[in-house]
């Protein structure tokens, strides 16, 4: 059997290219959308993508199922599991007109990759119809499992959130329902031999859970051992305490994603190639009517850019920052380097902003730093950012995660985090507003899309870290 993780850093997402070398068929669980990654691995290892499989209507990524089905034919299995709200909608209706060829899966289901055994197993809790893939290698001989795709359900270290619905989904009351049908699920656990393999769909620093190890797989035996959240469920209401706590807020572009992987994402037919600008052509569009983008880091940023424009460098934070900013209809414009113009393009196509329509040098905006064309950022230090808040000459605006606000904050502080921002506008203090996070670089990002707003905001270096430092006053 041939197994590769193909992993995504900034997603920490995780799909698996799984291959019977004997047949010389493959099944990809879970892609994301630029699927070229998935046929050129399986082709490099004498293999071909024969099907797509999915462990539910994805919320942080634009799937890559219904792109591998349009560029390769693959066969496409989907969980039927749900009511009519978790269905897939997009089945038949391909381009060419007529239905792909899909497989709707409930519990028990069983199909084979040549010699590989997939069994389904529904595994609701995170949403209502995921399900699991237990893998059996019988081309080796197994009679017995060797792993199991465990999607959003069983992550190492953590389970998959059950506030989704609520928080991101925006359906009222589905957060306790969804964490007791969690609880319930668990039990399926039972059925898996402990020396059975865990390949979830996400690692450390997804928002798809809130304390994802760092590990990247682990067996079902460690994790009933040592998850916290498994440890937690020794009733059901403290499985449902503890499960709910603490969760990090969605970020925006969730409910986005729910929707388009349920009624079908575009068909992009490979990774847009946006068209070169020059610094002059950019510096003639509107940012009011199109988003700018620059990439650059936030020093450089702040000494000049291009006016109302979004700062999002190419960290890990890039493409959970733009989906949280950027409207999904919005045309946009990079500022890039050129060996990561592919880079930037995959990662907004990732999260469903498909919409780049051209991009400049960075080299181009660096050359006219210091000129009238460019803007500058306001940045204060601790020190002064102290003046200004005991005078009252701004108001604070925290873009912290709740979890951390509650530890301690700036007096008279306002928390939205800065991944919900762009839907909670109105709540932004009026005048002149100091905006701060825990190191200072999630508020630059705020302090780059307030700007846009039409705001006057001023970062704080260094965040509540560097405030902290001063011993000043906090609230708690």
């Amino acid at each position: 059997m041939f197994l590769r993780m193909v992993y995504d850093d900034k997603l920490a997402q995780a799909a698996y290219v799984i291959g019977c070398q004997k047949t010389g068929e493959a099944i990809v669980i879970d892609p994301e959308r630029d699927v070229d990654r998935y046929v050129d691995l399986a082709k490099a290892n004498g293999l071909r993508l024969v099907a797509t499989a999915e462990t539910h209507i994805h919320a942080d990524f634009v799937s890559g199922s219904r792109e591998l089905a349009e560029r390769v034919g693959a066969r496409v299995y989907v969980s039927d599991e749900g009511d009519a709200d978790w269905k897939y909608e997009w089945l038949d209706k391909r381009s060419a007109g007529g239905s792909y060829d899909f497989v709707r899966l409930t519990d028990g289901d069983t199909f084979r990759i040549g010699n590989i055994e997939f069994r389904v197993v529904h595994t609701p809790g995170h949403t209502p119809e995921h399900i699991v893939f237990v893998v059996t290698d019988h081309g080796s001989g197994a009679t017995e499992p060797i792993g199991v795709c465990t999607g959003d359900f069983l992550f190492v270290g953590d389970l998959g959130r059950p506030d989704l619905l609520e928080t991101a989904a925006g359906q009222s009351g589905a957060m306790e329902p969804s964490a007791r049908r969690l609880f319930r699920t668990l039990k399926t656990l039972d059925g898996v031999p402990d020396y059975v393999q865990v390949w979830p769909a996400h690692g450390a620093g997804s928002a798809c859970g809130k304390a994802l190890g760092a590990v990247p797989t682990s067996t079902i035996g460690y994790e009933k051992r040592f998850n916290p959240a498994l440890r937690a469920a020794s009733s059901e209401q403290a499985f449902v305490d503890f499960i709910l706590a603490g969760q990090p807020e969605p970020p925006l572009y969730f409910a986005n994603m729910k929707r388009d992987n349920k009624i079908g994402p575009p068909v992009l037919g490979g990774v847009p190639c946006p068209a070169r600008m020059s610094a002059e052509e950019l510096l003639a569009l509107d940012p009011r009517q199109v988003a700018i983008i620059d990439t650059r880091t936030w020093d450089a940023f702040r000494e000049g850019h291009v006016p109302r424009s979004l700062s999002f460098p190419l960290t890990r934070s890039f493409n959970t920052d733009a989906g949280s900013m950027v409207r999904d209809t919005e045309a946009m414009y990079l500022v890039v380097t050129p060996e990561r113009l592919e880079e930037a393009v995959r990662d907004l196509i990732r999260v469903g902003l498909d919409h780049v329509q051209g991009w400049t040098d960075a080299a181009e905006i660096e050359a006219l730093r210091g000129s009238s064309h460019l803007a500058t950022t306001a940045e204060v230090d601790a020190e002064r950012a102290a003046e200004l808040v005991e005078c009252g000459a701004v108001r604070v605006l925290d873009v912290r995660r709740a979890t951390e606000f509650a530890g301690g904050h700036l007096p008279g502080a306002v928390n939205i985090a800065h991944t919900r921002l762009a839907s909670r506008l109105d709540e932004v203090p009026d005048g002149p507003v100091l905006v701060n996070c825990q190191g200072g670089t999630r508020s630059a990002r705020a302090v780059a899309y307030l700007t846009r707003a039409g705001r006057e905001v001023t970062n704080l270096r260094g965040g509540f870290m560097a405030w902290s430092k001063l011993a000043a006053p906090v609230e708690s």
